[in-house]
């Protein structure tokens, strides 16, 4: 296994730390091939139902490795099917993903967390797309996602100018779901995915799947992709359970079934 990545099990949680220090954890083919395997382990392993996604306390990641691209031409990038190839694997992650943001998330980096269902930001988290300063575009979904996390102008803003954002910032405009001191990042960001795990995971899989389709479907669709999805967990163990369980006023003990 690549050292490009750390993996860790906490319980039902696995953390994985981007693991580039020597260059902000720049995104390259090895550290992505290595957290898209990681992925494929956390996806096949019944005892994960969550994982948390961090960098150093410097950087999240600084952007993809442009010392590793600036040779590049079109038939390279073409070719080669970048970004497409190894960087989306996580968008293909059907448990839930949290991203513990600490320093900078900068290009590749900010669009590697936007590709997570959650965004925490320490105090000292700072985010950009700041591609066009290199004469390039985002390619790993900044255009995309980022309007439908902050709106149409405020990301046509960020997009064109490659200004810098901080936490409070980002929270304020929606890219970042909570801002936590530095020193608690960490805790809060595995707290919360532990009570993520705690559930049971097909229904957290199903409601990934649901909110997911809102950014990609019609209202109509969208509800209606909801409703049918509702009335698959009728069919699950754990929907039993849990409805038993509240009546009964107990905990309920999910088999994830």
């Amino acid at each position: 296994m690549s050292d490009t990545i750390l993996c860790e099990t906490r319980g039902r949680v696995c953390l994985i730390r981007l693991n580039r220090p020597e260059v902000l954890n720049a995104l390259n083919d090895e550290l992505m091939e290595a957290l898209g395997a990681a992925l494929d382990r956390c996806e096949a392993d019944e005892g994960v139902g969550c994982v948390v996604i961090a960098g150093s306390d410097r950087a999240f990641a600084a952007g993809a490795d442009i010392g590793a691209m600036r040779e590049m031409d079109f038939m390279d990038a073409y070719k080669s099917d970048f970004i497409t190839r190894n960087w989306e694997r996580l968008k293909r992650f059907r448990k839930p993903a949290i991203a513990a943001v600490s320093g900078v998330a900068l290009g590749g980096g900010c669009e590697l967390a936007m590709m997570c269902d959650i965004v925490y930001a320490a105090d000292t988290a700072r985010f950009a797309l700041p591609e066009v300063k290199i004469g390039a575009i985002p390619g790993a979904g900044g255009t995309q996602r980022l309007p439908r996390a902050v709106g149409k102008a405020k990301a046509m803003e960020l997009c064109l100018t490659g200004r810098t954002i901080g936490a409070d910032e980002a929270e304020r405009s929606g890219l970042v779901a909570r801002v936590f001191p530095a020193e608690a990042l960490f805790d809060e960001a595995l707290a919360t995915a532990t009570t993520i795990a705690g559930h049971s995971l097909p229904v957290l899989m199903m409601l990934k799947e649901s909110v997911n389709r809102a950014f990609e479907s019609p209202l109509n669709e969208g509800l209606l992709f909801e409703r049918r999805t509702l009335h698959s967990v009728f069919a699950l163990a754990d929907r039993r359970e849990g409805m038993e369980a509240f009546v009964a006023k107990r905990k309920p003990a999910f088999t994830h079934r």
